[in-house]
């Protein structure tokens, strides 16, 4: 039995852990192309991007762990069906839920570690990698002027070349229009030729320019339309360009920790019980508010003019003045539409409260659903490759896509009820793994019981049996 606990276990981590790096490049690749216009063109560094890549794989292991398991289970037990192995231990006396075993026992682990990860490592990967790709989204445009187009890219200038050598430095033909003063197109600069280069500390772009002229416009203390040109000939003239804006960089840490996908298990229970204490206290202050402006002033003489008056006539404003009694129209109108802005904007907020509050609980029961999804999944694969006797990469990944997609759009799907708050966030996020539940159940036991559950000649005949009686 130890022999053979060996060999299921070698059996299986080999595909696990195979399946597992495919399934996190494919997603990592998704992610890549996904944010492509943001990386591209920016004189990122190497390293940057690096960095960006590893933080976007472990944000993606909750994705890809699911279907590992499920993928190397149906691989582990299709292998040994095909190679008829499943058939020399139950002729031993070994049945599948005994040979199943020791990968429960695994499985199980590889869910305790996926709630471990889901816990304590991913809120840090999330917060590492949410504030890395705003600062590499906010990231300029590397430095790139084209021949014959105009390029605005440098804070306060507008560069035009006419054509630029194979080097990238030596340029003709330049037009450089200056707004750093910010009263437009009032400064211009033209020359024959320049070089480019920049300075030591990358800090700088030096453009120095040969045999050109520099126009300026003045403003006049004459007439409206007077404004005199001051022209000035150089033949060498040099101006430096502030790069600075080109460096990336970093944003505090700090502005993101708050956010709901950046906090473990205790942190979003605190969180969650802080925005409900606050809720509580603005639905208070909205009741006494709202209180305040429905007493039209009892106390007032306004009020004491605006009872009543008995008769068949019982007009609220009857008997006071007409210019009294349009002040007092016009001062209950703008209460009226002080009242329903004060109204609305409440509302407004506590809805806003409350939709925080479901985002904290979905991404409180996401912490259970990835451990439980694995061991679910576990109990579809294992059986399934028991049943289909296929391995490889074959009809196995078929299979395993099928019943992944399934899993997780259901889980999309959840997700987006429970943030629309059409459903609670419990039921939105554990539903897909509560349907899947008694589909592993289901193929367990008839896998123990030799089922030809996919074996199309069996329906065939029993068909045949039907129509026969």
């Amino acid at each position: 039995m130890k022999k053979l606990t060996q060999l299921v276990l070698k059996s299986y981590l080999g595909p696990f852990i195979l399946t597992f790096f495919i399934s996190l490049f494919i997603l990592v690749m998704q992610f890549l192309w996904k944010y492509i216009d943001d990386l591209v063109g920016k004189g990122l560094e190497w390293y940057i991007i690096l960095e960006l890549l590893t933080y976007a794989a472990a944000t993606f292991v909750p994705l890809a762990l699911p279907l590992a398991v499920l993928l190397s289970s149906i691989m582990t037990f299709g292998n040994l069906g095909e190679q008829y192995e499943l058939v020399a231990s139950k002729s031993a006396g070994v049945s599948l839920l005994k040979l199943m075993r020791p990968l429960i026992f695994t499985a199980f682990i590889i869910s305790i570690s996926a709630f471990y990860f889901s816990n304590n490592i991913l809120p840090i990967t999330n917060l590492k990698m949410g504030s890395l790709l705003y600062d590499v989204r906010q990231q300029k445009p590397a430095l790139y002027i084209k021949e014959g187009v105009f390029y605005s890219g440098i804070e306060g200038y507008v560069l035009k070349v006419g054509s630029k050598d194979k080097d990238g430095q030596n340029l003709k033909n330049i037009m450089i229009y200056d707004h750093t003063d910010g009263v437009g197109n009032r400064r211009l600069l033209i020359a024959e030729s320049g070089k480019m280069e920049m300075t030591a500390d990358e800090r700088y772009l030096q453009l120095t320019l040969r045999n050109g002229k520099n126009y300026e416009e003045k403003d006049s203390n004459g007439p409206i339309n007077s404004h005199p040109m001051l022209r000035r000939e150089f033949k060498e003239d040099i101006i430096h360009f502030d790069l600075s804006t080109f460096q990336m960089s970093r944003t505090n840490e700090d502005l993101f920790k708050d956010h709901h996908q950046m906090l473990n298990i205790k942190q979003l229970v605190e969180a969650e019980d802080t925005i409900r204490t606050k809720m509580n206290q603005r639905t208070e202050e909205y009741r006494s508010n709202v209180v305040s402006y429905l007493i039209f002033g009892r106390d007032s003489t306004l009020f004491e003019k605006t009872k009543l008056i008995s008769g068949s006539d019982h007009h609220l404003l009857k008997g006071i003045a007409a210019q009294e009694s349009n002040n007092i129209l016009e001062s209950a109108l703008n209460s009226a539409r002080s009242i329903k802005s004060y109204v609305e904007s409440s509302l407004d907020d506590v809805k806003y409260r409350e939709r925080t509050i479901v985002k904290h609980q979905i991404e409180f029961h996401r912490k259970f659903t990835l451990s439980f999804a694995c061991f679910v999944l576990f109990f579809i694969g294992a059986p399934l490759g028991a049943i289909i006797r296929k391995g490889g990469l074959g009809m196995p990944v078929v299979v395993s896509i099928f019943f992944f997609l399934s899993f997780h759009i259901m889980s999309i799907t959840g997700e987006k009820f429970a943030k629309e708050m059409v459903i609670s966030p419990f039921w939105g996020m554990w539903y897909p793994t509560l349907v899947l539940l008694p589909i592993g159940a289901f193929l367990t036991f008839m896998a123990n019981r030799d089922s030809a559950l996919f074996d199309m000649n069996s329906y065939v005949t029993a068909f045949k049996k039907i129509f026969k009686k």
